[in-house]
């Protein structure tokens, strides 16, 4: 009994010191010039997700910060944001005076660092966009809309299809990550795309560069990093209701989304819809084919609380979409279908009544499905923080393009992935910051469909991590460790004379898959650090090494892919790729420019590529592949060697301090991709992006009551000639350069002191201009003999009317 009595008593001090001890902040948020009170202005802290708003004197209160050092920032619309570095210690007052501004300069990442830092101070080339940027332009998809950022582009495959390209690497060199995990398709195919529902998508950071050391194998190129929006306030339910209409494909979407905070629990649900028939442009008119329908869900439930937050997000994104082959009518050059004649395939003129059809597909489609399941967690364990992370994928990919099966899916991916991520963040110390960690993934693939190209396959990875950070006066010095494993098994697989796939191997049977197991392992690193020279310069410089595993595609392909005549050959014996790149950074900022130019070195060891295999006679090396059915196809089997990629990005913003509704936007992108040891012919990386240069003029009026944050903008994209291409088996062609010009206009509509609408125009290549991308593969289609064109061309001018009306139901 007295030792029960004695362990209730520590129990009882302890809880009321833990009480005593509670933090919180509290301050007034107020204009620079005025000292008017900013009502409504937003206070977050990224690292915990908590955040509050400002009341109508200006006033803010957070309670219940756990122990620990934690960046704060403070934001309002049209004021230059400020951030504070504090350490927790009971009650704190913190008042902010904004500055009014017409940039909006997003300041704080999260991506690839232990906790949330000021851009600045990141050694590692970053590009951020925000919410407001995504909304006044316009894409066809979330990844074409993110290359306004210089040194990203896309491959692309159609208007749905796209995917991300960073300083001229891509696929499974750049990863992705979506609600805190990294979004596991099948990202090593052309045909596929992201499963990202882009009206979720609040921020987006890119980070340029080896992200290994964070993210481990496929991280090589970047990581593209999709994050949600912050958290509502305390006592806030409120939402937003969106529509986007364009003119090109008849797009038509609708998204609903309504969330809250209540004494700490928040919630949040977003549904949306798309639709869109086929686009066009000048030269083709519409494109067959190209329509898409497209439903997403997303729930996310939170708890934040002293001990720190738990956060459970479920989603499901429902892709369906036509193929376009690019197929055409040798006598009159219009788009072809696919039809039955006597029970066999053949070709017809497709009709001109379905183009403009929604929901409208030909039996040559796609369908993707994706479910997943994240939650996140964070436990203040003294003055340091533990994050542990679960996320559930599954990936359905069906696609069905053989007109004598009907609309069965003969080829159809299925993909389950658990990911991990443990990290714990160490207190703080003398301006010294250091996490330690593990994370991987678990994967199993299948092939449920009639035809193959890659095999079964169970995938594990980890990898350990330190990372560290040492800020002392104007230097910050960051980098760290991390070791990689990777194990890959494939299965086997046979089929039968006919090409159906059977149990095990039988007499006559073909083995289309043979069973292997791959081990791999890897070391990065990464050393940088960034100097403010004095209040308007600085300088970074960074070294990384990155690593990445081959994929099941390359290391077990052995089979034709519809969508191309090429019969793929992957070879289980390929080593690792490693790289070492350099990355430097001069940056200024005035109250008149902004300006920062990044140049970069990356050297490749093993680099994984296609080579076009030829026969004993000199001739291409025809293979058939018996389970899909096809006529043989030239072989290309993956090999390896050694690449260098060069270049950079130059960055100039001129905002005249004494014309603040003026901003003068400018951008330059470049990169030289090189294979080494290699001819003339097979000397460059197929599929480099062109150098870019983005310029764009806008015009602001802030300040009325009625229209507040009013703007005007034009701005030119102009794509240099790319001719510094991989020839020698006529797979790419020499794209000239163009022009491309934009135009938008938007607009918050205010009555009463409260917005009630905002609307966006946007208006892209006005001068509908024809014109085929050197990143797009539909550029390698059939020939038009009418006109002598090659391929299909890009979509021609669009525009794109954007409005979303904001609801508050408890403030």
């Amino acid at each position: 009994m007295k030792s029960a009595r004695t362990t209730i008593a520590a129990l009882l001090i302890l809880s009321a010191q833990w009480a005593l001890a509670q933090n919180s902040i509290n301050g007034k948020i107020t204009d620079k010039a005025s000292g008017y009170p900013l009502g409504n202005a937003s206070v977050y802290i990224p690292d915990l997700k908590l955040g509050a708003a400002a009341k109508d004197d200006g006033t803010y209160e957070m309670k219940n910060i756990p122990a620990g050092t934690y960046l704060l920032e403070v934001s309002f619309l049209s004021y230059t944001s400020q951030y504070k570095e504090f350490t927790t210690s009971g009650e704190q007052t913190f008042d902010f005076a904004l500055e009014a501004s017409s940039i909006d300069v997003q300041e704080v990442v999260v991506t690839g660092v232990s906790s949330a830092t000021e851009r600045q101070s990141d050694p590692v080339p970053v590009s951020v966009l925000g919410q407001k940027e995504l909304l006044q332009n316009s894409a066809s998809n979330l990844i074409d809309a993110i290359t306004i950022a210089p040194g990203v582009s896309a491959i692309t495959d159609g208007p749905t299809i796209s995917k991300p390209i960073v300083r001229g690497l891509g696929y499974n060199r750049v990863v992705v990550m979506n609600d805190g995990v990294r979004q596991e398709g099948n990202q090593w195919g052309d045909e596929f795309g992201i499963e990202v529902d882009e009206y979720t998508v609040h921020k987006v950071e890119i980070l340029k560069g080896p992200a290994s050391l964070s993210y481990g194998s496929d991280a090589m190129a970047g990581v593209i990093n999709f994050i949600d929006a912050p958290t509502r306030p305390e006592g806030r339910i409120s939402g937003n209701v969106l529509a986007n209409y364009q003119t090109n494909n008849g797009l038509l979407a609708e998204s609903f989304n309504i969330g809250g905070n209540q004494k700490g629990f928040t919630w949040d649900l977003r549904y949306t819809n798309k639709m869109a028939h086929a686009y066009k442009n000048k030269y083709d008119g519409y494109v067959w084919n190209s329509a898409y329908g497209e439903s997403d869900l997303k729930a996310v439930l939170g708890l934040n609380r002293k001990w720190g937050w738990s956060r459970l997000t479920l989603s499901y994104f429902d892709l369906k979409l036509g193929i376009v082959e690019g197929a055409r009518d040798s006598a009159t050059g219009k788009f072809t279908q696919n039809v039955l004649i006597d029970g066999e395939g053949g070709a017809d003129i497709a009709p001109a009544s379905k183009y403009t059809d929604h929901n409208f597909y030909t039996t040559i489609h796609q369908l993707v499905r994706h479910y997943k399941a994240v939650w996140d967690n964070s436990f203040a364990l003294g003055s340091g923080r533990l994050g542990v992370r679960l996320g559930s994928q599954q990936s359905f990919r069906q696609e069905a393009n053989d007109i004598t099966l009907g609309d069965v899916y003969n080829n159809f991916f299925y993909l389950r992935t658990l990911n991990y991520d443990a990290r714990y963040i160490f207190p703080e110390k003398n301006h010294f910051e250091m996490s330690v960690g593990m994370n991987g993934m678990q994967q199993k693939s299948e092939d449920r469909g009639t035809v193959f190209l890659i095999p079964e396959y169970s995938l594990f990875d980890a990898g350990l991590f330190a990372i560290g950070k040492k800020t002392s006066g104007k230097l910050t010095v960051s980098g760290g460790l991390r070791y990689d494993v990777r194990t890959l098994k494939a299965n086997d697989l046979y089929v039968d004379s006919s090409g159906v796939r059977i149990a095990s191997r039988e007499a006559n049977s073909v083995a289309e898959f043979t069973a292997y197991t791959s081990n791999f392992s890897g070391l990065s690193g990464s050393i940088g650090a960034s100097y403010d020279i004095n209040e308007h310069v600085y300088v970074k410089a960074n070294i990384a090494r990155g690593y990445r595993a081959p994929t099941a595609a390359e290391s077990g392909a052995n089979g034709i892919h519809d969508g191309t005549p090429f019969y793929e050959i992957g070879d289980h014996e390929l080593n690792a790729e490693s790289s070492l790149q350099f990355d430097g950074t001069f940056g200024m900022k005035s109250k008149d420019v902004t300006a920062e130019l990044n140049g970069f070195v990356n050297n490749i060891n093993d680099y994984i590529f296609v080579e076009k295999l030829h026969s004993m006679l000199g001739g291409d090396s025809m293979q058939t592949d018996v389970a899909a059915s096809l006529t043989a196809g030239p072989a290309y089997k993956y090999r390896q060697g050694d690449a260098t990629l060069s270049g950079g990005e130059l960055v100039l913003d001129i905002h005249p301090s004494a014309v603040k509704w003026l901003h003068f936007d400018n951008s330059f992108s470049m990169v030289n991709a090189v294979q080494k040891n290699q001819p003339d012919p097979t000397k460059y990386l197929p599929y480099t992006p062109p150098y870019k240069l983005r310029s764009e003029l806008k015009f602001m009026l802030t300040k009325n009551e009625v229209f507040r944050n009013a703007y005007i903008k034009v701005g030119m994209d102009y794509y240099f000639q790319q001719d510094k291409i991989h020839y020698k088996y006529g797979d790419e062609t020499v794209t000239p350069g163009y022009t491309l010009i934009n135009a938008g206009i938007g607009s918050d509509i205010r009555s009463k002191k409260r917005t009630i609408c905002s609307l966006y125009i946007y208006a892209s290549n006005i001068a509908d201009e024809a014109y085929q991308s050197n990143m797009s593969r539909l550029k390698y289609g059939d020939t038009n003999n009418t006109t002598g064109r090659i391929g299909v061309f890009n979509m021609g001018r669009n525009i794109s009317f954007k409005l979303v009306i904001p609801f508050d139901m408890k403030k």
